[in-house]
């Protein structure tokens, strides 16, 4: 027989498990791509994907999974400011359906204003939808001694709507076994994220279903 007490205790389960999940993304329905539409994997270092081959890059690999194009945007060493000032002319050049943005990690690393790498991300939010796009952020991981990823990512998705991949960065760089230095993923690493973005456009129904990897 339950309870009163047992049954508080199952709401309480059910509560922490639902917060648990809300915590690991941020899925927001985006519109089902087309075969022929263009994904822009626009970034730093890590969409670029130092530490390995161009092949295994995340954008090639997602290219493989998706069956869409995906454009590798990634320039290293960029810092937010930089991809807000950049972005305008890669929209108009690739025309994308989708813009996944992966930067910020290069602001922290500097110890940059975390306020202005927030407000160039949601500026680079803005521009891509005036543009006709729809927005995947992922979020990067926190300076510490403990991987996670960082609250400004979680507050822009929030207020923005923005469909968020937030943890699988943060637990890659936080296992060696994925890891090709301290700061960027190995092949293994970026098929990983490759994969956790794939299944997240999946969710958040761009795609029907995976092809082939």
């Amino acid at each position: 027989m339950i309870t009163k007490r047992s049954q508080s205790g199952i709401y309480l389960l059910v509560a922490v498990c639902v917060a648990l999940m809300a915590a690991c993304s941020l899925t927001v329905g985006l519109p089902k791509l087309e075969r022929d539409d263009v994904v822009v994997a626009f970034g730093d270092s890590i969409t670029f994907g130092a530490g390995a081959t161009p092949q295994e890059s995340y954008p090639a690999i997602l290219e493989k999974i998706i069956g869409r194009k995906v454009v590798n945007a990634g320039l290293p060493g960029e810092v937010t400011a930089g991809g807000l000032a950049r972005l305008p002319k890669v929209l108009e050049q690739e025309k994308p359906a989708l813009v996944i943005i992966c930067l910020g990690g290069n602001d922290l690393l500097r110890s940059m204003s975390k306020k202005q790498a927030a407000d160039n991300i949601r500026e680079m939010v803005r521009l891509i939808r005036k543009h006709g796009a729809a927005v995947v952020l992922i979020g990067v991981p926190a300076l510490g001694l403990s991987v996670s990823p960082d609250p400004l990512y979680r507050e822009i998705a929030e207020k923005m709507n923005v469909s968020l991949e937030e943890k699988t960065l943060s637990e890659i760089l936080a296992d060696s076994a994925f890891k090709a230095d301290l700061i960027h993923p190995n092949a293994a690493g970026y098929r990983r994220l490759a994969e956790a973005v794939a299944a997240h456009m999946k969710k958040s129904g761009a795609i029907e279903a995976t092809t082939s990897q």
